[in-house]
């Protein structure tokens, strides 16, 4: 069960006040790099919440660190007494926010948390406000933190980093960038990919999973090609939203995330864009993978999602699918090769090892071992 109330629609923000007093009167607001003052966001919510006494921690980084805004945040919390996390921005913000509020109720290293030497019991609740559609983290447990000096980027998921209250209200995405709207389309439709390739599925999710993926492929073009488009942005606003949240595989076998494995290494040598990093090595483990086990999940995938012919051989309809799979995310804008981004052959060996001892892919739908991890890199150059 997911314990999160959504409130969506334009104009929520209003309900701020009332719903943070649930909470108390101490809040530590959480944001990035100032695009919230620049749409006048941060003023507004400052406006609303004038009667209580906010500590701000600002700064909070894409692929969100560890050192220093956890830490610095955990100290917020535990010097003020912190009740209750305002989380403003993307899903940056708002992951570095959940890894806070666990680690401001413990008493030791909070990296214990996050790397699952250590469980929570509690944390300070949270609460957001949206502005970039992409990791569906306003709906789930889960955020991930990166640890620059060790390389490491990890999933922390923890049942008690449901945020408490979602606000989501589309008009705040208007003025994200095509780069970021492009990249936050990425990340979700990977989202849906990594559950959607799996072992056992029911039609219900296959056909749930394949409505998002083609929802959030004509939105975005319609957000890219109008940014203010409203209705656009809303429905890729909550196609976003469901991504992580378990709903759309609900009953469906694992099938171990493995693009997520590979490219947390990726961003987390090199620090680029989540998104982009996932479009470059979709279809190229796509490519990597397909065999007689593996096919008709392609095969379903390019019918039903790309309208390719199904009276076709089996493998033609998998590439095809693989190649507009590609060509989607070109046509986006994203940089489809590892060397656009700034990644070249000098480090792949040494982050195909991390992967491989890290990331459990051995264990996937399609089993890849540390050499696969390598040939898909290669393969993405």
């Amino acid at each position: 069960m997911t314990p999160t109330r959504l409130i969506f629609g334009k104009g929520v923000i209003e309900k701020l006040p009332e719903v943070m007093a649930q909470f108390g009167k101490k809040i530590l607001l959480t944001y990035g790099g100032g695009s919230i003052k620049k749409i006048g966001l941060y003023d507004k919510v400052k406006e609303l919440l004038s009667n209580f006494e906010i500590i701000e921690l600002s700064g909070i980084q894409p692929n969100p660190k560890y050192d220093p805004s956890v830490l610095d945040g955990v100290r917020l919390c535990k010097e003020n007494h912190v009740d209750v996390i305002l989380a403003v921005g993307g899903g940056s913000v708002l992951d570095c926010s959940k890894a806070i509020a666990t680690g401001a109720k413990y008493d030791g290293d909070p990296w214990e948390l996050i790397s699952y030497q250590a469980f929570a019991k509690e944390s300070i609740p949270i609460v957001d406000i949206i502005t970039l559609a992409a990791t569906g983290s306003e709906y789930d447990p889960g955020g991930v933190i990166s640890r620059t000096e060790t390389n490491d980027k990890i999933g922390y998921v923890d049942p008690h980093n449901f945020p408490a209250v979602s606000f989501l209200d589309p008009t705040y995405t208007f003025t994200v960038s095509k780069k970021q709207t492009a990249a936050g389309c990425a990340d979700a439709m990977n989202h849906i990919m990594e559950q959607y390739f799996c072992e056992d599925s029911t039609l219900l999710n296959d056909g749930f999973m394949e409505a998002g993926l083609k929802s959030l492929m004509v939105n975005a073009k319609k957000c890219l090609e109008n940014p203010e488009d409203y209705t656009a942005r809303a429905e890729m606003m909550l196609d976003c939203t469901y991504g992580c949240n378990g709903i759309y595989s609900l009953g469906n076998s694992r099938s171990g995330w493995p693009c997520h494995g590979m490219e947390h290494a990726l961003s987390a040598y090199y620090d680029i864009t989540h998104g982009e990093g996932l479009a470059i090595i979709t279809p190229r483990w796509m490519k990597h993978i397909l065999n007689e086990k593996t096919v008709h999940r392609f095969v379903k995938y390019g019918v039903n999602v790309f309208g390719i012919d199904g009276s076709l051989e089996k493998f033609e309809i998998a590439e095809k699918a693989i190649d507009e799979t590609y060509k989607f995310f070109e046509s986006i804008g994203i940089p489809m090769h590892l060397k656009d981004v700034g990644i070249d052959e000098s480090r792949l060996e040494e982050m195909a090892h991390h992967v491989a001892v890290n990331e459990g892919l051995e264990n996937a739908w399609s089993p890849l071992s540390e050499k696969d991890i390598l040939d898909i890199f290669t393969a993405s150059l």
